[in-house]
């Protein structure tokens, strides 16, 4: 019953985002850095440098202040927990979040995001003569905060960092229901 609740409590919210973009696209930017460009592809390159996890994502700006946030992570972990030692995540997610921007500095602003993910794959890991496999499959609910540099109207990067509940008792007894993440994305404006 949980996870049909979650599901469709996901669902809504994506329909929501959807419509609010509809809504809000036609504003116009004052933001020099920003320009005509409403789109941005971006790619968390500290994550897949330090734990071979692949985060790509497209932001819509639906105003200079704030916008929608799609992302896809191959290879996800839980936290920054390590693998090795015969302990191997086969796990992805896909997340949307709200991105809003805060100040009016041409040269980079802090941005606060609610998101939501669904995590699915399984954890493995040596133990009892065999190999321990855990569900990580998981709706995760959570909030970051970051800063965008805005060095072009083309390109943008930043740090961010966010901590999230999960939703997955398989998970909570695995690890915690508490997840901490972070980053640096570079993106690029079109």
């Amino acid at each position: 019953m949980k996870k049909y609740f979650l599901s469709l409590l996901f669902a809504v919210m994506t329909a929501g985002m959807v419509q609010a973009q509809q809504v809000i696209s036609s504003s116009s930017s004052s933001n020099p850095n920003l320009g005509n460009f409403e789109n941005e592809v971006k790619i968390n390159f500290l994550n897949l440098i330090l734990l071979g996890s692949f985060e790509v994502g497209y932001e819509r700006f639906l105003s200079e202040n704030h916008s929608l946030d799609l992302q896809l992570h191959i290879n996800d972990r839980f936290g920054y927990n390590s693998q090795g030692n015969g302990k191997n995540y086969k796990t992805n997610a896909v997340q949307a979040g709200m991105n809003f921007y805060f100040g009016d500095n041409p040269n980079g602003r802090f941005h606060l995001y609610p998101f939501m993910k669904f995590r699915f794959g399984d954890f493995e890991e040596p133990g009892d003569g065999g190999v321990v496999t855990t569900d990580m499959t998981a709706f995760i609910f959570g909030a970051g905060i970051g800063y965008k540099f805005e060095v072009s109207e083309h390109f943008a990067f930043g740090p961010y960092a966010s901590v999230a509940r999960n939703f997955s008792e398989a998970v909570n007894d695995k690890f915690t229901s508490i997840e901490f993440n972070g980053g640096f994305s570079l993106g690029y404006r079109f």
